[in-house]
């Protein structure tokens, strides 16, 4: 096993060299830039998606600033017209897009190797400070969604695989369709609707995961303050996301519930929950506890952006939003690198869940 982890481990530096890579030539062709959205801040043009762009905000580019200057590319500043040529060229300088794209894709890949990340182009703090100061947010939206999507989706699923056929999964199944069909975003417009004040009833918050007088709660209400603020999140996620879960649990109970040796426990006189829950359920929640890791990472990271935005929830995907808005590179570029990173951790740590699961399942000699 420690060889198969040693060769993951090491096939991950190509990969991540890759969509580095991948993601700074796009970069190189992408519109706009930060240069520019300075320009357009100085002739009061500027369309961002928070008023909290008011300058260059780089200061030197030594240090952690030379990994984040590392993108871009030469471009021509249109509406740049009036404004002296020296200044244009200093702002250049300062973001680091005077070198040539090579020596600023290696220079940028030296300092992210150290998790030197470089400063915010617009916000005078430290990548890495930005992203720990969001990461509670999308962590706790993250994690509560994932684990009452398996607590709903595990259950239903073998409901549905035990009733396959019967009233009771048909009608589940339309309840399946509509989750799978429409996005958690439009779920939350629903839910901000309904319940948040838009048209009907006004019983929940609508911004942020606490109230102004959180810190003056007890202990009780700051719990209580807490989950009020989260539930229209995470039920707009959950909504949105238990259908493909229980799908794969069903089919994955039909499947074991066909082959051979449930057969044979059934023809020695074994009961029905037995059966089910001594022999099945083992095989057949293999594939989904294993992807636990890989769900809660694409939830995190991917499946909350719209939900945080449309909430005003200050996590991770609301700064990834603003920093691709903003032209904020060193946000952008970072978050990709830390996000690629994590999800191919988790997709090892997914596979060593599979030996934890059932320790049958050798991974060196299906290699060999």
């Amino acid at each position: 096993m420690f060889a198969y982890i040693l060769r993951r481990i090491l096939l991950m530096i190509p990969t991540l060299f890759g969509i580095m890579v991948l993601n700074f030539v796009v970069i190189q062709f992408a519109p706009g830039g930060p240069i520019e959205q300075i320009i357009a801040e100085i002739q009061g043009t500027a369309v961002g998606a928070t008023a909290r762009i008011g300058g260059s905000g780089t200061g030197d580019t030594g240090g952690g600033g030379s990994a984040s200057s590392s993108l871009g590319s030469e471009r021509t500043y249109r509406g740049a017209q009036g404004l002296d040529p020296e200044f244009i060229k200093e702002l250049e300088i300062q973001f680091g897009f005077d070198k040539p794209a090579y020596e600023r894709f290696f220079l940028m890949m030296k300092n992210y190797l150290m998790f030197d990340f470089g400063t915010s182009y617009f916000r005078d703090e430290t990548v890495v400070n930005l992203v720990i100061e969001k990461l509670p947010v999308s962590i706790s939206i993250g994690l509560w969604t994932t684990l009452l999507v398996y607590l709903i989706s595990i259950p239903l699923g073998i409901a549905k695989a035990v009733r396959d056929g019967t009233k009771f999964d048909i009608w589940t199944s339309s309840l399946v369709i509509v989750g799978n069909a429409i996005p958690s975003f439009l779920f939350a417009v629903a839910l901000i609707v309904l319940f948040a004040g838009g048209a009907y009833f006004n019983w929940f918050p609508l911004r942020g995961l606490t109230s102004d007088n959180w810190e003056q709660l007890s202990a009780f209400g700051k719990i209580t303050d807490y989950l009020w603020h989260i539930a229209l999140p995470v039920t707009a996620l959950v909504i949105g996301g238990f259908a493909a879960l229980t799908q794969l649990t069903k089919n994955s109970f039909l499947d074991q519930i066909s082959q051979q040796y449930v057969l044979t426990a059934r023809a020695k006189g074994l009961s029905e929950r037995r059966v089910l829950y001594g022999h099945v359920f083992r095989n057949a929640m293999l594939i989904v506890i294993a992807g636990f890791p890989s769900a809660f990472i694409g939830i995190l990271f991917t499946g909350s952006l719209l939900i945080e935005v449309i909430f005003s929830l200050d996590g991770l995907g609301l700064l990834g939003f603003e920093a691709a808005i903003n032209r904020d590179y060193p946000v952008i570029f970072a978050t990709v690198y830390v996000f690629a990173l994590l999800g191919l951790v988790m997709n090892l740590v997914g596979d060593l869940t599979y030996t934890l699961v059932d320790p049958r399942i050798d991974f060196e000699a299906r290699e060999a």
